[in-house]
């Protein structure tokens, strides 16, 4: 095949295959290494947590590989490529996340020592909103898993040619196999290896291409003189696609309903073995984020500036923009044996990060949210059943994959279904921890609330897309091309646009906060409606630690105790958790010790 640059494509080789094949086999030696060196766990804690002893670079790392998926890898670079550099922007974003993540969510989450997020919702609320918020992220994750699974090896496929099915169950598999066998531990240690596998390929394409443009200055002049170093853009209309605005602040609550509250991430930072290293995790993290995004945003600038003069996807050459990146590698590296294979292991690095975190938060949040609370299983038999359930998601996501594929163009409604479904939650769990006057009537009705509103305002976006001049890419060009070409027709229409119009082209960043300020404001007015409502809360269970001391910042309570707290149950409002020095009970709300469980 002829590339723009007139020279020839190069083809998947053995030695590509064997390089992703290693990383492969690396994995998968790590989950092996865990299942040896801690066959002696005897409880599901030690298998879902890690026992509760990592220390924070290495979940700093892992945080940071978790949700930067090879729709990461290969979707940023395009994104420059198609719209300019202004995805930039999300460096802003993941400052507040971090910030608000380790001053209001972590406190709460680590000092209650539970392992599943929706635990709080339980000692918050009550078990109804426990359980709904559990089966909401099952549902998302499994979407969202299968997703990650297919669309990058679809893009593979048609590009390198390598086969479609085979590294679909391949990477699904191995990634099962880490995860069931080593737990958190093999799940952390696998993303600190995959995470500089992607950065090692992003690496690659950036070191070849500033040499075949003739530097760094050359790749930056081309994107400015093409229009990609947008970052000037401080447009406040909600409207507009992506800018400075709608980047930093709706970034901000996607990114919180993932790092503050998603299962995934929480369960990383309260396996730490101090509330320092915990958040010290979560700093450190932000340099790894920054560093990714650097990468890919530099990446899609070379991609510009190699393709500035005939591009690849209106000439045909591909099909999806998702294929620029790997047209690109194959194109300017396909001469080096073994460096289309590094990228191609890049790509499916952010994957296998994604999926094992996923799979291990599912089998977290079904044992702690479902079955622990409806047995009486011993910690051995509970140990036994998270690894059995880490089996049994693998082989589903894997099956969701599969059905992935017969999905077509829903595949991009239900990647906006997972940020739709998190702002929701946010404000849920927002609700709880700053509002001490919202109870679990609130809760509920402002969680249904929200996420009906977010999946009206997401669905109508997709039967109805917001207009051009919000959302059209920046002009591609075809003019230094030699030879022919069939170019893709880009017929931009405009649907009759009922009069919520305005609703519908809201820049889809914005379902997040959408979906987040309701679900609160939905919530604080039914529960003032409601009144005061007592909870009773069963200290008998396995939920806290057998004595909790208020040196610490808990409460001094002894087990086996059940209390009836009022809305503003002090156990899990934020403003007495964060207290330094013991427990101080928020002005007008009820607590009194009962000798007997007492239903509210």
């Amino acid at each position: 095949r002829s590339s723009p640059r007139g020279s020839t494509v190069g083809s998947f080789a053995v030695a590509d295959y064997v390089v992703f094949a290693l990383m492969l086999l690396v994995s998968a030696a790590v989950g092996v290494y865990y299942a040896w060196t801690d066959r002696s766990q005897r409880s599901s804690g030690d298998f879902l947590t890690g026992g509760r002893r990592l220390t924070a670079l290495p979940v700093s790392m892992s945080l940071t590989a978790s949700f930067m998926s090879a729709i990461t890898v290969l979707a940023n670079p395009a994104e420059v490529y198609r719209y300019g550099a202004s995805i930039g922007y999300y460096a802003v974003s993941y400052v507040f996340t971090m910030l608000v993540t380790s001053e209001v969510f972590l406190p709460v989450f680590y000092k209650l020592s539970i392992t599943s997020t929706y635990e709080y919702l339980e000692l918050r609320f009550n078990r109804a909103t426990r359980l709904l918020g559990t089966m909401l992220f099952i549902v998302q994750t499994i979407l969202y898993t299968g997703i990650v699974i297919y669309a990058p090896a679809l893009a593979l496929n048609q590009v390198t040619g390598m086969d479609l099915w085979g590294a679909v169950i391949s990477t699904g598999v191995v990634c099962t196999f880490y995860c069931t066998m080593g737990g958190l531990k093999a799940v952390v240690w696998t993303d600190v290896i995959q995470l500089g596998v992607m950065l090692a390929g992003f690496l690659a394409v950036i070191i070849r291409s500033v040499v075949l443009q003739g530097g760094v200055i050359t790749i930056i002049s081309d994107s400015q003189h093409g229009g990609r170093l947008n970052l000037t853009d401080f447009d406040a209309n909600p409207l507009r696609r992506h800018t400075f605005w709608t980047l930093s602040i709706g970034g901000t609550f996607i990114w919180l309903s993932v790092y503050g509250i998603n299962q995934a991430q929480v369960q990383r930072y309260i396996s730490c073995k101090n509330m320092t290293h915990a958040r010290l995790s979560l700093y450190i993290n932000l340099l790894g984020l920054w560093s990714v995004l650097v990468s890919s945003v530099f990446a899609g600038m070379c991609l510009f500036s190699v393709y500035k003069s005939c591009d690849p996807w209106t000439t045909g050459l591909i099909s999806a923009p998702d294929q620029l990146m790997p047209y690109l590698v194959m194109d300017i590296l396909g001469d080096y044996p073994g460096l289309p294979g590094l990228f191609v292991a890049a790509a499916y690095s952010g994957s296998l990060s994604t999926v094992s975190s996923s799979i291990n938060a599912l089998a977290a949040v079904t044992v702690e949210d479902i079955i622990r609370p409806y047995s009486n299983f011993s910690e051995k038999h509970l140990s036994w059943i998270s690894k059995g359930m880490s089996l049994f998601y693998g082989v589903l996501c894997i099956g969701m994959a599969g059905l992935a594929s017969l999905m077509g163009g829903i595949l991009q409604a239900t990647i906006s279904i997972f940020g739709i479904i998190g702002g929701p939650l946010l404000g849920l769990f927002t609700l709880g921890i700053l509002c001490p006057l919202a109870n679990s009537k609130g809760a509920l009705s402002g969680l249904v609330s929200g996420l009906a509103l977010s999946l009206w305002v997401g669905i109508g976006a997709q039967i109805y897309p917001p207009p051009p001049d919000m959302s059209r890419p920046l002009p591609l060009s075809t003019d230094g091309c030699n030879f022919t070409m069939t170019t893709h027709g880009l017929n931009w229409t405009s649907s009759a646009l009922p009069m919520l119009a305005d609703l519908y082209s809201l820049s889809y960043l914005y379902f997040s906060p959408l979906g987040t300020i309701v679900a609160i404001c939905v919530g604080l007015i039914v529960s003032i409606l409601t009144g005061n409502e007592l909870h009773t809360v069963p200290f008998n269970t396995s939920v806290l630690p057998a004595q909790i001391k208020s040196r610490s910042g808990h409460l001094d309570l002894k087990k086996n105790r059940d209390m009836t707290f009022g809305n503003a149950n002090p156990a899990f409002s934020d403003f007495e958790v964060l207290k330094p020095f013991g427990v101080v009970l928020y002005k007008g709300m009820a607590i009194k010790k009962m000798n007997n469980a007492v239903s509210g």
